[in-house]
């Protein structure tokens, strides 16, 4: 399995992709959903509204991992971030309106419309952070 250097990771975390967010379920059985998020080159950070099932599960068992994989029509590529997740109260709708023109076209009026229908509800959004405890690649 072909590694991906630090500065080759972080290229291709540049890229708008989507990653995919597991986590655990009561039972033990893992769960996963897209989520957009942000890498920093030390954190990676999502954002999600204080009735999403996906808090609940996290505040029973903090433990997750964040896929992100390459395009359809690029080489096989992905990295994953394995670790815990910490659930802040503050910086959820800051990390949601910078993702939004990072993922959306904000000239379109009905995602527009989206973004401010998320900063009348600015109390509800938690910001999600991991440090992961292991960063894994692939580069084909």
């Amino acid at each position: 399995m072909a590694q991906m250097s630090d500065a080759d990771r972080d290229a291709f975390l540049a890229v708008n992709r989507y990653g995919i967010l597991s986590t655990l379920r009561a039972d033990g059985s893992p769960i996963a959903i897209p989520v957009w998020f942000d890498w920093d080159g030390d954190s990676v950070k999502m954002f999600t509204y204080v009735g999403s099932p996906k808090l609940r599960r996290l505040a029973d068992d903090a433990r997750a991992s964040v896929l992100v994989t390459n395009h359809v029509n690029e080489k096989e590529k992905w990295v994953a971030f394995d670790g815990t997740v910490a659930v802040g109260d503050e910086g959820g709708l800051e990390l949601a309106e910078k993702l939004a023109q990072r993922y959306w076209d904000l000239s379109d009026p009905g995602r527009a419309a989206a973004l401010e229908s998320w900063r009348a509800m600015e109390s509800g959004w938690r910001l999600l952070e991991m440090v992961p405890d292991r960063v894994r690649t692939y580069a084909d």
